[in-house]
């Protein structure tokens, strides 16, 4: 029979070809061995932080949802309180400068974590600053997280419970009674809904908590803009004072503590890595869209609430502008309307809870078991450690007076290390063995870095000359 084929000589070869265009190059394979890549073709800038597959991950919004929740938490709440000290025009001057630091610094922390293949915010601060400015790093995630968490249960306290000064929802709705008890709703409250969301052992599966608990957040605004907007039109409001107040000892001394206050509400640098980790298709590019989305969102949200906040109580503005929801706002639906916005914001922070602890517990697990498997691998060390977290910060919930006695202290140490002394400190001293800072940027990073130190230090000895003068 007739055949096509001729027979192949003993010293002939065979060329496999490949049809599939996408493993093929000018008819050929196309290399997949490390060695057949040169060093220069790589764009170090758009390498992952962490090497490997990545099949799946949350996408662009998912990430903003996330990051968005990490800002947006009990600091909203006193920042009306600002703009009682800070007049409304510098109020809404530095509450957009903080903004905008916050997101350049983020940009410069993505930007030298991917030059040096750091997967954490600890091991970035590491490459760059040694081991011990690794665990001070670690110790100011503890301290403001943990402080941060312990703001929202008083928040949660205040609104549902009640406070010396104002009267909660559960006393309006059922009157005093056990169920109003502050320490015992705290508890239920971190035992029913907390403890099964703080479980969780990725941070992509807070993603549609995170995106509800935006969504709360700006309804609290638009509830609470309407209102404003309402009474202004109606001549019920009284003229709000436009600059600081340096009449008295009292007002410089506020002045001095409140920067920190307005600095620690953009704090979320310790949750970029790993929302970073988690991000589909991830670069730096694509994170840097995030982290401008994020920005954009959460100073017309501060910004918002400022002022309608200040506009609203004006004098009587407390740390906790939800505290002044429990009274006759002078217009129509004024009852329903505490309500909504009282209940709203205590879920938005129940929403939010959970993403803060998800940086604490990891950071507590590196710092305490670092040469252990991760704690992804290990659910019942994730289990314990969660429990321990939960039962500390209900401890420091009853321990702690106010949100105001929270945020003066770790806005003026821990906050401002986190958002601008540490990320400005990496990108100079990286930016030498890597790729250099532009003029530009080389400003920026030394200006961030001065402000922190000023801000330190004036917020710290602010605070202690506070409390001598309150014991006198």
């Amino acid at each position: 029979m007739d055949s096509n084929y001729s027979a192949i000589t003993k010293d002939s070869f065979v060329e496999l070809q490949v049809k599939d265009d996408n493993f093929t190059e000018n008819g050929h394979l196309k290399p997949n061995s490390p060695d057949d890549f040169e060093v220069d073709d790589i764009d170090f800038d758009n390498l992952p932080l962490i090497f490997g597959e990545n099949k799946s991950g949350s996408g662009v919004y998912g990430a903003v949802f996330n990051l968005t929740t990490t800002i947006i938490g009990a600091g909203i709440m006193a920042l009306p309180a600002t703009m009682k000290v800070l007049g409304l025009v510098l109020g809404v001057v530095l509450i957009f400068l903080m903004g905008i630091l916050s997101e350049i610094s983020v940009e410069l922390l993505v930007r030298f974590s991917v030059q040096c293949k750091a997967s954490s915010y600890g091991e970035v601060v590491q490459a760059a600053l040694g081991k011990t400015a690794k665990i001070l790093s670690e110790i100011c995630i503890i301290v403001n997280n943990a402080g941060v968490l312990v703001v929202y249960l008083i928040i949660i306290g205040d609104v549902l419970s009640g406070s010396i000064r104002h009267i909660g929802v559960f006393d309006q709705w059922l009157g005093h009674g056990v169920w109003d008890h502050r320490k015992l709703v705290i508890l239920i409250i971190l035992v029913v809904f907390l403890a099964p969301l703080c479980v969780m052992d990725k941070i992509d599966s807070l993603s549609t908590s995170s995106a509800a608990s935006v969504a709360l957040a700006v309804v609290f605004v638009v509830v609470a803009f309407t209102i404003a907007f309402i009474k202004l039109v109606e001549g019920k409001i009284d003229a709000p004072r436009m600059t600081p107040d340096f009449g008295s000892k009292k007002a410089i001394l506020d002045l001095l503590v409140v920067i920190p206050i307005m600095s620690n509400a953009y704090v979320c640098h310790f949750n970029v890595q790993p929302i970073y980790n988690e991000l589909e298709g991830r670069s730096p590019q694509k994170m840097n869209r995030v982290s401008r989305i994020t920005a954009v969102i959460c100073v017309l949200v501060y910004a918002s609430t400022a002022i309608a906040g200040y506009l609203l109580f004006g004098k009587d503005t407390e740390s906790d502008i939800l505290t002044n929801f429990d009274k006759d706002l002078g217009i129509r639906f004024s009852t329903a309307l505490n309500y909504i916005v009282r209940v709203g914001y205590v879920f938005h922070l129940i929403l939010v809870f959970p993403v803060i602890h998800f940086s604490l517990r990891q950071t507590v697990d590196t710092l305490l078991f670092g040469g252990l498997a991760p704690l992804t691998e290990s659910r019942k060390r994730c289990l314990a450690l969660t429990t321990v977290l939960l039962a500390l910060l209900y401890f420091g919930s009853t321990m702690i007076p106010n949100i105001w006695t929270a945020f003066k202290f770790t806005g003026a140490t821990t906050a401002v290390s986190l958002g601008f002394t540490f990320p400005s400190l990496i990108a100079l001293r990286l930016s030498k063995e890597g790729s250099g800072l532009s003029v530009r940027e080389k400003i920026v990073s030394w200006f961030m870095l001065i402000l922190a130190i000023i801000v330190s230090i004036v917020g710290v000895c602010g605070n202690i000359y506070s409390i001598s003068s309150q014991g006198d």
